[in-house]
């Protein structure tokens, strides 16, 4: 979980070189009339189906709501439906949905709308959902408020999955009219509906009366504006430009200076290294597991991220039910150890290279690395992206041109998903691209357990080791959400999976 160290400590490190939290943000609310300005990101596309990242779940869940969500701990609590259960043998679910739900558009929120809506996500020929719905084999509807989902096979991760981006019911009478509009034109039945929208620019959004947790929402107004540039956040939530953004956590002591008020919020974010084993030298696995103990993750926490968040081996939080503390020591910084391992492999200090590649607003975490590989003879050149354009896919994920990529996870709402997007043969971050069988059986086993039977989190903690112990990536460390906020805005609930909206208020400037 985060560990805030002591305001001396972080004092100390504030000079670090800052490095930009991915997959932050904030919201508030309260009397009549209250108005949010909100610095984060704008979402790659207001389109569940088409949004192609984990991060955008904190900003198109503003105009959507899904059929589950998740509670403080990321366990599926109801959303849209009210509840739901399984057959005897795992293969069908049927959610019961809140009566009298609508769209904004003052349509119809029924069983017929939501089974529009993921068969839209399992068919539409760019849809980026259809991995995650295949194992959905048909959708049945009972009256206007049951939808029953038929599994391919068991599978006991449905709810959680539903509670992203993946549950999320989009209006069909909408995308039937023009499903090219939607993501910039989105029509959902969440918290907020849009008011204006400039690409790249800005999104005004107001509250939606309809939602179905209505009550719980305090903000009639939410301007959400992109942020780019850590140094500039303080200032303008000190000016009232802003009202929360998100820092790096070695800026908390300029922050609190400032007047400001800041909320560490433990997140499931974690940092990690893709390796890619297909590329020279990175095809010795003695070379790969040399860089595994060669990287002090403590000193990259302590120095990039003022001290905020945990050393992990594993791309889960401590406190999570997937979180395995038997890795604790997993590849424990051990540089003797890494040294040793590249002599073994035929390497003498300076003979083998590398290229880290790193976005823009990590470049001080890369340089970090950079230090720590030539600790162990290695030499590293840093390879920049720049933040903001489409190079990342093409070098990283698509083109799989990067031996060793700093990157990170914002952790998915299912366990087994986020598991397959890390360690998955067709994982977007095993560039690698292979998975053992005895991986892909340990996550078989994990979907056909239960959430609520005793053993689950034995079972599912099984394949997080057997994905770590045949992953040549690895994860880093934990990266918890740090929001500035004005004191005219109260505290921001703390939810693993994504910055959220109930009971926030926004009163007058003091």
């Amino acid at each position: 979980m985060a560990r805030p160290r002591t305001l001396l400590r972080l004092a100390a490190l504030a000079a670090a070189a800052a490095v930009a939290l991915a997959g932050c943000g904030a919201g508030a609310g309260s009397a009549s009339g209250s108005t949010l300005k909100w610095g984060f990101s704008l979402p790659t596309s207001w389109d569940p189906v088409t949004s192609s990242t984990g991060n955008d779940i904190n900003t198109i869940s503003l105009v959507y709501a899904s059929l589950t969500q998740l509670d403080e701990k990321a366990t599926a609590i109801p959303g849209l439906a009210r509840s739901w259960d399984y057959n005897a043998d795992g293969t069908a679910v049927t959610f019961h949905l809140r009566p009298g739900l609508t769209f904004t558009d003052g349509t119809p929120l029924d069983a017929d709308a939501v089974k529009q809506s993921l068969l839209r996500g399992k068919t539409q020929q760019n849809s980026l959902l259809k991995d995650q719905l295949a194992t959905i084999s048909d959708i049945t509807t009972s009256g206007d408020l049951d939808v029953t989902l038929h599994l391919a096979a068991p599978d006991y991760q449905v709810p959680n999955l539903l509670a992203g981006k993946t549950g999320e019911i989009v209006s069909p009478a909408a995308f039937t009219k023009d499903a090219a509009a939607i993501p910039t034109a989105p029509v959902g039945a969440g918290p907020f509906k849009f008011e204006s929208f400039v690409p790249e620019s800005k999104a005004v959004l107001v509250k939606n009366p309809g939602y179905w947790n209505a009550d719980a929402i305090k903000i009639d107004r939410l301007e959400l504006t992109p942020t780019t540039d850590p140094a500039t956040v303080i200032a303008a939530v000190q000016s009232g430009a802003l009202d929360v953004s998100f820092i790096p956590g070695n800026q908390i002591p300029q922050a609190k200076a400032a007047g400001l008020e800041v909320d560490v919020i433990d997140s499931m974010q974690v940092n990690q290294v893709d390796v890619n084993s297909t590329l020279e030298p990175l095809t010795d696995r003695r070379v790969v597991d040399a860089l595994k103990y060669a990287i002090d993750r403590e000193q990259i926490i302590d120095v990039i991220n003022g001290g905020v968040g945990d050393a992990v081996s594993q791309p889960f939080p401590k406190g999570y039910v997937a979180y395995d503390p038997s890795l604790d020591t997993a590849f424990a910084y051990d540089p003797a150890k890494a040294r040793q391992m590249l002599a073994d492999a035929g390497y003498a200090p300076g003979q083998l290279s590398l290229t880290v590649t790193v976005n823009a607003l990590s470049q001080a975490t890369a340089e970090l690395v950079q230090q720590q590989l030539q600790a162990v003879g290695v030499n590293a050149t840093i390879k920049v992206v720049p933040p903001g354009s489409s190079t990342w896919q093409q070098e990283v994920y698509l083109g799989r041109k990067a031996q060793f990529a700093l990157d990170g996870t914002v952790g998915r709402e299912s366990p087994v998903q986020n598991l397959m997007v890390v360690y998955g043969s067709q994982g977007l971050m095993n560039t690698s691209k292979v998975a053992t069988p005895e991986f892909l059986a340990a996550l078989d086993a994990v979907r056909r357990t239960p959430l609520d039977a005793p053993n689950y989190p034995q079972v599912l903690q099984a394949a997080v080791r057997a994905g770590v112990q045949m992953s040549p990536s690895f994860s880093l460390g934990t990266q918890p959400r740090v929001a500035v906020r004005s004191k005219k805005v109260s505290p921001l609930p703390h939810f693993l999976s994504q910055y959220r909206w109930e009971g926030v208020t926004v009163g007058s400037p003091s």
